[in-house]
């Protein structure tokens, strides 16, 4: 690295819920700068979660980030020339992204009609512990538990 570390900006918590975790999640689902059409289509998801489960919507959300956040992850590392996938514990910061990525990436393949409604359904999938963002959760800590045996390379 030539350059220091890049500074953190500071995020302005978004004006409904007041948290600045999903002004995160919002800048993660916006697609060509749009905001507002975002944060429409995420207030609809929480409304529209809070309707079906009848529960908190912020709250089934935050469930659902802090269920499909993985633990460990593997990562590639060339040793004498052969690479070995090496187990990595995950950062806090990167896993509550990690969560936010697979959430609106599974959320956006679904076949809903509307993106609120793909939203809301991979929502309460992930707070049921289930789903397509839950599954890569999984099959993420199913790879590194198979790759344990390369964890002493570890860098």
């Amino acid at each position: 690295m030539r350059k220091g570390k890049a500074k953190k900006r500071i995020l302005l918590p978004d004006p409904r819920f007041n948290d600045t975790l999903v002004t995160r999640f919002v800048n993660n689902l916006m697609i060509s700068g749009n905001k507002n059409a975002a944060y429409k289509i995420f207030y609809g998801a929480i409304d529209k979660v809070a309707q079906v489960t009848s529960e908190d919507g912020i709250e089934v959300w935050r469930k659902a980030i802090s269920n499909i956040s993985p633990a460990v992850e593997v990562k590639s590392r060339r040793v004498g020339g052969a690479n070995y996938q090496i187990p990595m514990e995950v950062r806090p910061e990167r896993k509550t992204a990690l969560a936010m990525k697979w959430l609106t990436d599974f959320s956006r393949v679904r076949k809903e009609k509307s993106m609120v409604d793909k939203l809301a359904a991979e929502i309460i999938a992930a707070s049921k512990e289930e789903g397509s963002a839950y599954k890569r959760k999984e099959d993420t800590h199913r790879m590194a538990e198979a790759n344990k045996a390369f964890a002493h390379f570890r860098f």
